[in-house]
């Protein structure tokens, strides 16, 4: 690394503590710094008699910011060159770059690196939910540091690089959501054909169907305590187990509430339709209001025909009439027992259901190969700046 120093921040880097009075009539732009090497961006814009801390101090672009509360969770960067009258409070601190040895753009990726922000970690210090950086610290941090033109060098390539993961994590974003459109149209064409050719039925001659237990303190006493399932857990199409609460259930409830194979799970608020099965994926399970439980006649239909016909319906905005007038929508069980349900013969649901599985399996593993490459590309990004300030590229 030939031309390459080791040189202290304090060498670089001057604080700046303009202080200014806000006037009340004066407009000011407010800063915010967000964490985990997000940047820095203009919160709001207000005039001063809307400000409440009247003593403050100014910034301009081109400055470097930090919090020295979120110095360690990554709240720092340049400030942008459209900030005009910029304010922050104690809690920020500015300095002025000596642009003849360093590069704004330069220092800004080099904060970046997994070794800065572990040193950060290392130069905080406080109670554990209240760590300040101790600018000594920070100041005397030493970093690599080569000629300008080197540093101009290293940005240029290090940009380039960042536009082609961006352009890949773009494409990767595209592909994820054609994917989804795939499973959405093929409902859309099965369901389709049906509504056009078949008569409906109610939902609820075909399926029995309840709201589960009222959650109350009354219920939490510890007795007959028994894990339970609430909206949280229901994904589409899938149950997330990774936290799963407990609450009473008395001999006379057990039989009302208890989960059995093959109920079908929909959630009565949020995400109207959202929905998954029941499969005994634990020993015991009851379930909580804000869940519908739809136990279909097996003799007329099946779990996964009527799950895909709900998500047709969700997607189709069916549920839309069907939600109450209140500022949180959700869905009732007089109104979902009246929905229409499109219902051929057995053996034509399960040729539907085998055809939706296997292009749903075939989009699930095509999205899992795309997260592999969503994390490769979150990687990499990281590792060429190591490399970068190690004078590896």
């Amino acid at each position: 690394m030939n031309g390459w120093q080791e040189v202290s921040l304090g060498s670089l880097l001057t604080r700046i503590k303009d202080e200014v009075l806000i006037q009340d009539f004066e407009k000011y732009q407010r800063l915010t710094i967000r964490t985990n090497n997000k940047g820095i961006e203009i919160r709001d814009e207000l005039e001063g008699h809307l400000i409440g801390t009247k003593n403050q101090f100014v910034v301009h672009g081109g400055q470097f910011l930090l919090s020295k509360i979120d110095a360690m969770n990554g709240a720092f960067g340049i400030v942008p060159e459209h900030v005009e009258n910029g304010i922050i409070t104690s809690n920020f601190w500015a300095y002025d770059v000596d642009e003849e040895k360093l590069f704004s753009k330069y220092f800004n990726y080099l904060t970046h690196t997994r070794s800065f922000q572990e040193f950060c970690i290392q130069a905080s210090s406080g109670t554990t939910h209240r760590k300040y950086l101790r600018e000594d610290l920070f100041l005397g941090m030493e970093i690599p540091l080569p000629p300008l033109t080197e540093q101009r060098r290293i940005v240029t390539h290090i940009e380039s690089l960042a536009a082609r993961v961006n352009e890949a994590q773009s494409l990767r974003e595209e592909a994820d959501y054609e994917a989804e459109v795939i499973s959405v149209s093929a409902r859309n064409q099965v369901f389709g054909e049906l509504q056009k050719n078949i008569e409906p039925v109610r939902f609820d001659s075909i399926a029995d169907m309840r709201l589960g237990k009222m959650l109350s303190e009354k219920s939490k006493t510890g007795l007959n305590s028994k894990p339970y399932l609430r909206n949280a857990n229901i994904q589409w199409d899938r149950l997330d187990l990774s936290s799963v609460y407990e609450m009473d259930f008395n001999e006379d409830e057990k039989p009302t509430f208890r989960l059995k194979a093959g109920d079908i799970l929909v959630c009565e608020g949020g995400d109207i339709g959202k929905s998954a099965i029941w499969n005994d994926e634990l020993p015991e399970c009851y379930y909580q209001k804000a869940l519908h439980r739809v136990r279909v006649d097996r003799e007329k239909t099946m779990p996964r025909f009527i799950l895909y016909h709900i998500f047709w319906a969700a997607e189709q905005g069916h549920f839309a009439d069907l939600k109450t007038q209140t500022t949180i929508p959700h869905l009732t069980g007089v109104k979902l027992k009246a929905y229409n349900i499109y219902l051929p013969p057995l053996d034509e649901q399960r040729r539907i259901v085998a055809y939706l599985d296997g292009l749903q399996a075939k989009v699930n593993a095509l999205q899992e190969l795309q997260s592999q490459s969503q994390e490769e590309l979150d990687a990499l990004l990281p590792s060429v700046l190591d490399r970068a300030f190690k004078g590896g590229l």
